[in-house]
């Protein structure tokens, strides 16, 4: 007897939600889980399935009406609407994308297009309840360039190397980092992760981006006692020396490298 597990979903719904002048804005996704929609794939029984469409204008009917101001208070209020309303939805995931806008003005806002938060959401029916089995949280998009206070030398050299040792050099990466804490109630505000991880690239030496992500992990672990898992993915971006430069002059100039990055990753557990 074969077997098959099914989902189905809507993704990336727009939503902007102005309260008094204060502007929240994000994209919402969700998955529906539950076996019982198995008929629709079977025999074309649609009689069970909530439409997409309907899905979209819940989490926007919802999305409105929740009174939380983080991502994940919105996730949770829309997922709790929806497994109350519809018993046939065995459990949800849900993941939503910040918009980033800053605030410049009293009531005006400039979208950055930048970094943003990102939250992650799993929800599932036990007894008669409905409880949050999965949390995950993060920042991502970052791009970040610091002009001195990273090395990357003592690597392996055979016929193959062809980049120099540099002890000191400018470091442009791309940065996305996520976690997860002890508790799935326990919460921690992209913002203050975001801080630490920029206080920790302006100060810390490093000998290569592993070195310098170990440090961020470190220092992420110690500074938020929630927090039960971090983990980094990272693009090395930095650009090459221009040749024939004057090599007594303070100014250097760096232009971009061959279009292939370095990928580092780093899951930290406590």
């Amino acid at each position: 007897m074969s077997s098959a597990l099914i989902s189905y979903g809507k993704l990336e719904v727009p939503l902007q939600r102005i309260r008094g002048t204060e502007l929240m804005g994000c994209t919402v996704s969700m998955e529906v889980l539950g076996q019982g929609f198995m008929p629709a794939y079977t025999s074309g029984d649609n009689s069970r399935v909530v439409a997409t469409d309907s899905m979209k204008n819940i989490i926007l009917g919802q999305g409105s009406a929740c009174s939380g101001d983080s991502l994940d208070d919105l996730l949770e209020h829309v997922g709790r609407h929806f497994l109350s309303v519809y018993p046939e939805m065995e459990g949800l995931r849900m993941w939503a994308r910040e918009q980033p806008f800053v605030p410049v003005g009293r009531q005006l806002y400039s979208e950055t297009g930048g970094d943003h938060a990102v939250a992650e959401l799993e929800l599932a029916r036990q007894d008669d309840d409905v409880v949050v089995v999965g949390r995950r949280s993060g920042q991502v998009g970052l791009r970040l360039l610091k002009t001195t206070g990273s090395a990357f030398t003592r690597f392996v050299r055979d016929e193959s190397t062809t980049l120099p040792e540099r002890g000191d050099r400018p470091l442009y990466i791309h940065l996305d980092v996520h976690w997860r804490c002890e508790s799935v109630r326990d919460r921690i505000e992209p913002a203050a992760v975001k801080r630490t991880i920029l206080a920790v690239f302006d100060d810390f030496v490093s000998e290569s981006i592993q070195h310098l992500v170990h440090r961020m992990a470190e220092v992420l672990l110690d500074e938020f006692p929630a927090m039960a898992e971090v983990s980094f993915r990272s693009e090395n971006h930095t650009y090459d020396p221009i040749v024939a430069q004057d090599p007594e002059s303070e100014v250097k100039g760096y232009t971009s490298a061959f279009p292939a990055w370095g990928l580092i990753t780093l899951t930290f557990t406590r």
